[in-house]
């Protein structure tokens, strides 16, 4: 009699442990979900931090800004001429931006016609220039720029300037 009570009494003990470490795996884990659920949305703000950043050094890049051309050293200020030697020669940019930058597109705000695609053939007389134009994918921003050109006007070279935004689509780091 004896020894079936210590049986069961060791029983009683083996699956108290069992039931114990179960409870403490389950409250671990449960612990570990709470700590951890706000880092997806970290990392997206971050990613998002990270595309607005790049798209204010896209606009600043000497391949893009119009520098002291049209008078003032204004950052946001992006030359149309360049933008179109850059794209005609884009495969010699390849990776210049960083990895992930799927599109890069300058559209004019005003006024608001339907897209036009700039070639060369067609510049300036468009409102869109797709730099690199892969798929939208991941994060998308954009930023106010001033889309300035040198045109000729009755004889006389002026400076044109026109409120662009400049998109750029970096894909998401899984």
């Amino acid at each position: 009699m004896k020894t079936k009570k210590a049986q069961v009494k060791t029983q009683q003990m083996a699956f108290m442990l069992l039931a114990i470490t179960l409870f403490l795996v389950l409250a671990g884990l449960f612990v570990l979900m709470f700590r951890f659920a706000g880092i997806k949305e970290v990392a997206t703000a971050l990613e998002e931090k990270n595309a607005l950043l790049l798209v204010t050094k896209i606009a600043n890049s000497p391949e893009f800004s119009c520098g002291e051309v049209y008078g003032t050293g204004n950052i946001n200020c992006v030359d149309g001429d360049k933008v179109m030697a850059v794209k005609k020669n884009i495969k010699d940019y390849e990776g210049f931006w960083g990895k992930g930058v799927s599109n890069i597109e300058i559209r004019k705000i005003y006024p608001r016609e339907e897209t036009i695609i700039c070639e060369l053939g067609n510049y300036p007389d468009c409102n869109t220039i797709r730099i690199i134009s892969g798929e939208i994918e991941g994060i998308s921003t954009e930023n106010f720029v001033s889309l300035c050109r040198k045109e000729s006007e009755e004889g006389e070279t002026i400076d044109k300037c026109e409120i662009a935004k400049i998109m750029v689509s970096y894909e998401e780091i899984r």
